[in-house]
């Protein structure tokens, strides 16, 4: 294994509720109310959209407005990993990941370890450089159950509410996260910053059709099925919890690239290539505990 990689869930295409769109000479990201499946073909248009996004449309109606889906890992952090990120909008390459209390940040002498005071205290964060971010990995299809689709946010809302969720449904199956029947659900609500406009997240729900209990007892019986199987789950999850850690930065260059444009392409306030010059702010809030102050903030 090289070290330095990080080595993430193999993704065989992308979720999105939104879309890069050109305007007067200049890419710029674009809210949807659907979702769009597409593969990870780019042409001058933008992403190519993948075969199942059809399939989809013509089943609801033109909109997709919820995915079934599997996960991969038992895990929720592995199946969702959402930190305080900020990319260097030049060249795509991250430069700063943290958590709320620590932080990696690249700098002149490489990479080294920092407190993090989180983006509303944190100099380098300025003109909202840096955001919560988080990747969500899902299994469509029954064709590979180890390749994944990869929905991509910013949202404060899809964050908190994708890591409640995972943590709920954890819980109350047992640990058999992997083994559920759940699918992606677009949902949409209005707050007093978006003036009555509604605004667009994403949920996890058991799947169209059955019940709580109705999806418990499957993934009883599938998980007793993987392991008369030999598949080991226990196993799997430890793997990619190591693959993941291998790396200081879960995207490159290439793949940061395509990040920057559609989430940070706002001219900061800040010089994003000035990481060293950040103080060792103290700590007080972890990465929950402040975006729950957020929420708060919001809606009281």
């Amino acid at each position: 294994m090289l070290k330095g990689l990080a080595i993430t869930p193999p993704v065989l295409g992308r979720i999105s509720i939104g879309k890069v769109v050109e305007k007067n000479g200049k890419r710029l990201p674009e809210k949807d109310d659907q979702f769009t499946i597409t593969s990870q073909v780019q042409n001058k248009d933008g992403w190519l959209p993948h075969p199942l996004d059809e399939s989809l449309r013509k089943e609801q109606g033109g909109k997709i407005r919820n995915i079934p889906i599997r996960l991969l890992f038992n895990d929720p952090d592995l199946n969702f990993r959402a930190e305080y990120s900020l990319f260097d909008r030049t060249t795509g390459r991250p430069l700063c990941v943290g958590d709320g209390q620590n932080c990696k940040r690249q700098t002149e002498e490489g990479i080294k370890s920092f407190p993090c005071p989180s983006p509303d205290a944190c100099p380098l964060a300025k003109g909202n450089a840096c955001k919560p971010y988080g990747r969500l990995n899902v299994a469509l299809g029954d064709d590979d159950p180890l390749g994944s689709f990869v929905f991509r946010t910013t949202g404060f809302n899809s964050i908190r509410t994708l890591s409640a969720r995972l943590q709920y449904f954890q819980a109350i199956s047992g640990n058999k996260l992997s083994c559920l029947a759940l699918e992606l659900r677009l949902r949409g609500k209005s707050t007093r910053q978006s003036m009555g406009t509604p605004i667009y997240y994403v949920d996890i729900t058991p799947r169209s059709g059955l019940s709580t209990e109705e999806m418990l007892l499957q993934a009883k019986q599938l998980d007793e099925a993987r392991r008369q199987a030999g598949f080991d789950q226990e196993a799997l999850d430890q793997v990619a919890k190591l693959g993941l850690g291998n790396g200081a930065f879960e995207e490159g260059e290439e793949d940061g690239g395509a990040v920057v444009e559609e989430f940070f392409s706002s001219t900061p306030d800040a010089n994003p290539s000035a990481a060293s010059t950040i103080p060792d702010t103290p700590m007080n809030k972890t990465l929950g505990q402040k975006l729950e102050a957020k929420a708060l903030a919001v809606l009281g």
